[in-house]
C-alpha cells in the first residue's frame, strides 16, 4: 500500500498530539498541527480511514491503528536520527535541522535507517532530548520533570525542551541553557510563577513562566 508524504505527515502529527494529550487527536487539533482548513482536514482522515490506518469516531477524535502506529513511529524515528545526524556530524545548530529532517524522513529504504542509527552509535535522545524509538517502535524512558514544577533548593540538568520553535532553541542558546546544562532552583516567585535560577556556572537568571514550563530538566538527588 502506497502512502503518500502529505498521508505520513498526517499520521506523524495524530501520534504527536495522542501522545501530548493522552488522548484521541480531534479534528481541531489535527488542523492546527497540520497549519491546513477543517475541510482538508475531514478529507484526510477519510482517506486514512479507508486505509485502515486510523480509527475516528465522530465526537470522540482519532486514534491510529497498529499498522498506523508502525508508520508514525517509523517516520518520528528517521526523523530523530536524521536530527542527530546534522547537528552531531555536520555541525548544524540545534534550531537549524527539524526542517532538513522533515524532507529527510519521508526516505524510505529500510536498509539506509538501520546503516545511520549504527553509524551514530544507536543514540537514544535527539539533540531536542526527545527519545529516538527503536526498529522495533520502543521509545527510551527517563525520569524527568517540568523545570516549572522544581522547588526552591533543587537541582538539575537541562535534557530536553517541549517548545521546538527556533525562537525558543536561539533564546536558550544566548542564556547558555542548552541540554547538559546544570542548573538549580534559587526562588521561585507566586506573583508571576518565575524562577530565579544559578547556571552551572555560577551566573544567576530570572526566568518567566513560559520559559520554565518548556524546559525538562532531571533532577538531581
Amino acid at each position: 500500500m502506497e502512502i503518500s508524504h502529505t498521508e505520513e505527515n498526517y499520521l506523524k502529527a495524530i501520534f504527536k498530539i495522542s501522545e501530548k494529550k493522552g488522548k484521541a487527536a480531534s479534528t481541531n487539533a489535527i488542523s492546527s498541527e497540520m497549519k491546513t482548513s477543517a475541510a482538508s482536514v475531514t478529507d484526510m482522515v477519510k482517506r486514512l480511514s479507508e486505509k485502515e490506518l486510523i480509527h475516528y469516531e465522530r465526537y470522540k477524535g482519532v486514534t491510529l491503528t497498529r499498522h498506523g502506529l508502525r508508520i508514525a513511529t517509523h517516520l518520528i524515528r528517521k526523523h530523530r536520527l536524521w536530527e542527530v545526524f546534522l547537528v552531531d556530524k555536520l555541525s548544524f545548530n540545534w534550531d537549524e535541522v527539524h526542517e532538513i529532517a522533515e524532507q529527510l524522513e519521508h526516505i524510505k529504504s529500510p536498509e539506509l535507517v538501520e546503516r545511520l542509527d549504527e553509524y551514530l552509535g544507536t543514540p537514544k535522545f535527539d539533540p531536542h532530548g526527545d527519545p529516538i524509538p527503536d526498529k522495533e517502535g520502543n521509545f527510551a524512558e527517563r525520569k524527568q520533570v517540568l523545570l516549572a514544577d522544581m522547588k526552591a533548593g533543587e537541582t538539575g540538568i537541562v535534557v530536553g525542551v517541549q517548545d521546538h520553535t527556533t525562537a525558543f532553541l536561539q533564546y536558550l542558546d544566548r542564556m547558555q541553557l542548552v541540554l547538559g546544562t546544570s542548573l538549580q532552583v534559587l526562588e521561585c516567585f507566586d506573583y508571576d510563577e518565575s524562577l530565579k535560577i544559578r547556571i552551572g556556572n555560577g551566573r544567576e537568571e530570572t526566568l518567566s513562566k513560559k520559559v520554565s514550563q518548556n524546559l525538562f530538566v532531571q533532577k538531581e538527588v
